[in-house]
């Protein structure tokens, strides 16, 4: 089952918090080469220790920048980066408590 999107496809909803998705102008091949060079670099930091997991983080980093998951935000209306919050702190609120538990 996939996440939830907020309606406007900035963030994902990962048990009660907001995390910003991925920037949907990226084209679908640039999009999975990032992914799989994040997963890589997951799996390293999950399997080295020191300068080489020190390394691996960087990479996720650059990875999740890339796809606009981090750094500054890939939409241009001016809105607030929400990433992190939960959400019934933030203006998705009422979006969010009227999701039926189904959705959930």
């Amino acid at each position: 089952m996939s996440p939830i999107r907020t309606p406007d496809g900035r963030y994902i909803v990962v048990r009660g918090r907001l995390w910003r998705a991925s920037n949907p102008d990226l084209g679908d091949a640039e999009r999975q080469a990032l992914v799989n060079d994040l997963m890589d670099a997951r799996r390293r930091v999950g399997s080295t220790s020191g300068a080489l997991r020190a390394e691996a983080r960087a990479d996720v980093d650059r990875a999740k920048r890339a796809l606009g998951e981090r750094g500054p935000v890939w939409w241009t209306d001016g809105a607030p980066d929400l990433n992190r919050h939960l959400v019934r702190n933030t203006l998705y609120a009422d979006w969010f408590a009227g999701l039926s538990a189904n959705a959930l």
